[in-house]
């Protein structure tokens, strides 16, 4: 019976790796707030109101979300 030995390195991620990484991850949280926007975009302001919200605060909510 033959045993094989890997003798490569486990690294972390490459630098193109991490490079796309950052981009996917980026581009999902653009996503996310972009939902989120609209989302609280579309309710009336009497809606808005009810959960606490003005249109104009719209766009911190989404930064957190």
């Amino acid at each position: 019976m033959t045993t094989l030995t890997n003798t490569r390195k486990h690294t972390s991620l490459s630098g193109i790796d991490r490079l796309m990484s950052r981009i996917a991850t980026s581009l999902i949280v653009w996503n996310e707030r972009r939902t989120t926007r609209n989302a609280l975009s579309r309710l009336s302001d009497r809606e808005l109101e009810d959960i606490g919200l003005t249109r104009g605060d719209i766009d911190a909510v989404a930064r957190k979300a």
